[in-house]
């Protein structure tokens, strides 16, 4: 039998019955309408997420690693060149890299498991064409610094921010900093369809034009074919569902942000944990996305809190991209990466957590190393 979860990693279900009406309203309105590809739902979308970002131009696409394919092939990114990145990623990232026929750089995290300036300068070669920074758990990366670094070496900066829709560094948003963005709305994210499905975020009209030509076969408005394109559109249903939920979005970062708060408070003496920074109001105003932590005895801990029903996973399954063996990307040594894969975790974030649920999750968190304490005295 699946195991009951008393606290689910991602609340489907509670998510939409507090949006059932009117996610069934939206569907019966499309569907009746016949409105289903390339039409007036999914342009009303893109123009409500590039105000959201704070970019001219919005490009919906079918997931978020086919907006960085088509990004990086719009810009000529290609054979020959080397695209700098780092490890602390799904794979996606450094696919769509691979797929353009670019080189794969890999270079460390700082402290913050995100790209550390100093490791991606350091990277820098003739080959390289671009950094590809992602943005990771609701933070944005020191954009400050690698922004100046592709500046000075006339590097293309592009952002997967799959994971910081409604993150701002310095009073930016993700996705507008570079020349351009993915971003993901795979169920599970911050703004999450009910499927696969992704967008491309720019302030370059020529380029948000052959994003949208090359998601359809090329096609230019009239018909003509200009270039050989991909299948990679966002249809009109799930188009209108993130438009639904878009107009939703604050509220719920708002109480992702309440409830990173409270772990913090219930986790922040706890010093076998390594916790995320605390929602503030400065440079960075982060939306958690998840909320990863470092723990002692991860394997353990992970263990017994599954024991007592809770949900919990470990980043892309506790590997680095480059230590999956078929990548053959394992020739990158990434210290830094490597000692946090070893430790990480994330706990359940989702606008739909009790805050008694969070006080269970904290509660059980400090009962296995009350425990340790006790069976390392027995020891």
């Amino acid at each position: 039998m699946p195991m009951e979860w008393k606290v689910r990693y991602v609340d489907y279900p509670t998510q939409f019955r507090g949006l059932e009406s009117e996610v069934l309203a939206t569907i019966r309105s499309v569907l009746a309408g016949g409105d289903l590809m390339l039409r007036q739902q999914l342009r009303d979308f893109e123009t409500h997420l590039a105000a959201f970002v704070g970019t001219q131009h919005a490009v919906g696409v079918s997931n978020c690693t086919d907006g960085l394919r088509l990004i990086l092939q719009a810009l000529g990114v290609g054979a020959g060149d080397e695209v700098i990145t780092v490890s602390h990623t799904f794979v996606a990232t450094a696919a769509a890299v691979h797929h353009c026929g670019a080189k794969v750089v890999l270079v460390d995290v700082g402290d913050d498991h995100l790209m550390d300036p100093d490791e991606a300068a350091q990277a820098v070669t003739p080959r390289t064409k671009a950094i590809l920074t992602v943005h990771l758990n609701g933070r944005i990366c020191d954009m400050r610094r690698i922004k100046l670094l592709a500046q000075r070496h006339d590097l293309l900066l592009i952002e997967d921010a799959a994971q910081a829709l409604g993150a701002r560094y310095a009073g930016v948003g993700a996705g507008a900093f570079g020349v351009a963005a993915a971003f993901s709305f795979y169920p599970a994210k911050l703004l999450g369809a009910y499927g696969d499905a992704g967008a491309v975020v720019t302030s370059n009209a020529d380029l948000a034009l052959r994003i949208a030509r090359l998601r359809d076969h090329g096609r230019m408005p009239g018909g003509e074919i200009a270039e050989w394109g991909f299948n990679c559109r966002l249809d009109n249903l799930q188009a209108a569902l993130l438009d639904l939920k878009l107009a939703r979005l604050q509220r719920a970062l708002t109480r992702r942000r309440e409830l990173a708060a409270q772990y913090h408070e219930l986790l922040v003496d706890v010093t076998s944990l390594k916790l995320p920074p605390p929602p503030a109001e400065g440079r960075h105003f982060d939306v958690y996305q998840n909320y990863e932590i470092e723990a002692d005895e991860r394997d353990q801990l992970v263990a017994h809190l599954q024991a007592q029903g809770i949900e919990i996973m470990k980043p892309w399954g506790g590997k680095g991209i480059h230590q999956f063996a078929a990548l053959g990307l394992g020739h990158f040594s990434l210290p830094r990466t490597e000692a946090m894969f070893r430790r990480a975790l994330m706990l359940p974030m989702h606008p739909e957590l009790s805050n008694e649920q969070i006080e269970y999750v904290a509660r059980e968190i400090k009962a296995f190393y009350s425990g340790r304490m006790v069976r390392n005295r027995a020891a």
